[in-house]
């Protein structure tokens, strides 16, 4: 069923596959697949009146597993406490670069590109303007990477080139002939090591073979040394240019579920108002009206009856559909908990049991959206701040030392409940006396459950904190001597 969909979405021959490949995913994850049919589900015949098979008309009932997905696994990914912090050795660097990368709204952009890249890829652009950062995901239905032959790791330039109408570019300041403004044209821009190019549009029938002119009053010269866009692939797979995508392997479940629970709403609609069968001959005349206040008369040998359906056939819908449910989510690692498993109160740790195959989903993501994306962008402020002075809102310089060397420290996954920081204070305060560990070891043990922004000021305060405890006890002990020694 879904190969049937997909092919009557529009594929422009002019552009590669992936685009359309790229545009049908992102169909099944904004629940517009079905948009290519015309017919509703409750239409069982045509304006010819044809009968419309179930597979042209659109489900009555959607529910876009997919999309649930996707949501759970950005949220376990980049939601509330999820978000990677900074380390770079250095407590002012870090939070210099941790304000920098705030200020930029960069854990809100990033949950945007893991939603929008789980079809295949996203790239996240950096720019600088006014002194401050701002970065946005692109979809990557008409861009294109191209990397360094000897750095097969970083990219070379970004092309993008897609079609637009003539009145389209016209409203944007180009020069276009009212002959052409319906016309569809080629824009076309890239981003190189040193510039942002811009190039002048052509029309797509242009038997002129040359490259675009370029279009200097637009291309803007960054001089950052290094594409400042980062190339994001989603999960282990794809091709060389996009990764797998998040839930191809639930989108023909995801269909027959919504089929299946339209067919069964049209049938508890059925059974509502079942149909009128009558056997002739009838003693009735006229209009028949079916109610409890109205008697149906019939002759002697005539007999009417309501053709009805009992409620087993939903109920084994509704239980195919959870059995559907179960093998889609299964098939790409989805949530299966259920809130009937956490009657009572759960530790961090039974939680990560519980959502274990969403954790792996998700530890996929955080090598694709962590590592190639939020480090790569970091080290990309690090580099710009070397080239423009970098500021936040509220006016604040940030300066940034040069080859400042940049990780991501991880949260738990789950935070853990009182029982579990006791649990845990209790074996880093034994493994402490024992030697085996240091005081820092432990102390960045419990930074993210107790919101330690920097171990090292959290070390020096814990210092005077015990050196002020040593003065405080040496003071009393003094006091309690001379007040026990009798004078002479």
């Amino acid at each position: 069923m879904f190969d049937t969909l997909a092919e009557k979405v529009p594929q422009d021959k002019d552009l590669p596959v992936r685009a359309w490949r790229l545009a049908v995913m992102r169909r099944v994850l904004q629940g517009t697949l079905y948009d290519v049919l015309k017919q509703q589900f409750h239409d069982e015949r045509n304006g010819s009146g044809e009968y419309v098979p179930l597979r042209q008309r659109k489900p009555s009932v959607r529910y876009n597993l997919c999309r649930i997905v996707v949501r759970d696994t950005v949220s376990m990914l980049f939601g509330d406490g999820h978000f990677p912090a900074i380390e770079c050795g250095n407590p002012d660097q870090r939070t210099q670069l941790t304000a920098l990368l705030a200020d930029a709204k960069l854990a809100s952009v990033m949950s945007d590109a893991a939603y929008r890249g789980s079809v295949g890829s996203i790239a996240v652009r950096m720019r600088v303007l006014e002194s401050r950062l701002f970065f946005d995901a692109m979809d990557t239905d008409y861009l294109t990477p191209a990397y360094k032959a000897d750095a097969p790791d970083t990219l070379e330039k970004v092309v993008e080139r897609y079609k637009v109408l003539g009145r389209e570019l016209a409203a944007r300041g180009y020069t276009i002939p009212d002959e052409h403004l319906d016309a569809a044209w080629w824009f076309q821009r890239e981003w190189t090591d040193s510039a942002e190019n811009w190039y002048m549009p052509k029309r797509v029938n242009d038997e002129d073979k040359t490259p675009p002119a370029l279009d200097e009053q637009n291309t803007v010269y960054h001089g950052l040394g290094f594409v400042p866009l980062v190339w994001i692939k989603n999960m282990p797979g794809g091709d060389g240019i996009d990764g797998e995508c998040t839930f191809r392997p639930a989108v023909e479940t995801s269909i027959e579920i919504d089929y299946q629970l339209s067919q069964a709403g049209r049938g508890l609609k059925y059974s509502s108002d079942p149909l009128l069968m009558i056997r002739e001959p009838a003693g009735a005349e006229g209009e028949m009206i079916r109610s409890a206040g109205n008697a149906l008369v019939v002759s002697e040998k005539g007999d009417a009856k309501l053709l009805e359906i009992d409620g087993t056939a939903s109920s084994a819908v509704i239980e195919y559909v959870r059995f559907l449910r179960e093998v889609a989510l299964e098939s790409i690692q989805g949530n299966r908990s259920s809130a009937d498993k956490l009657a009572a109160a759960q530790s961090g740790r039974a939680l990560q049991m519980l959502h274990q195959s969403l954790i792996w989903l998700t530890d996929d993501l955080r090598t694709s959206y962590g590592d190639n994306g939020v480090l790569k962008l970091a080290r990309m402020v690090a580099a710009a701040a070397q080239i423009f002075p970098l500021k936040t809102a509220d006016g604040v310089a940030r300066k940034i030392a040069p080859n400042l060397p940049i990780s991501l420290r991880w949260p738990a996954w789950f935070h853990p409940t009182e029982l579990d920081k006791r649990e845990q204070a209790s074996t880093l305060s034994d493994l402490r006396e024992s030697g085996h560990i240091s005081r820092r070891t432990a102390v960045s043990v419990l930074a993210d459950s107790y919101g330690i922004d920097a171990v090292d000021d959290e070390l020096a305060r814990i210092i005077e904190d015990e050196v002020a405890a040593d003065a405080r006890d040496a003071a009393r002990a003094a006091q309690t001597k001379a007040v026990e020694t009798p004078p002479g």
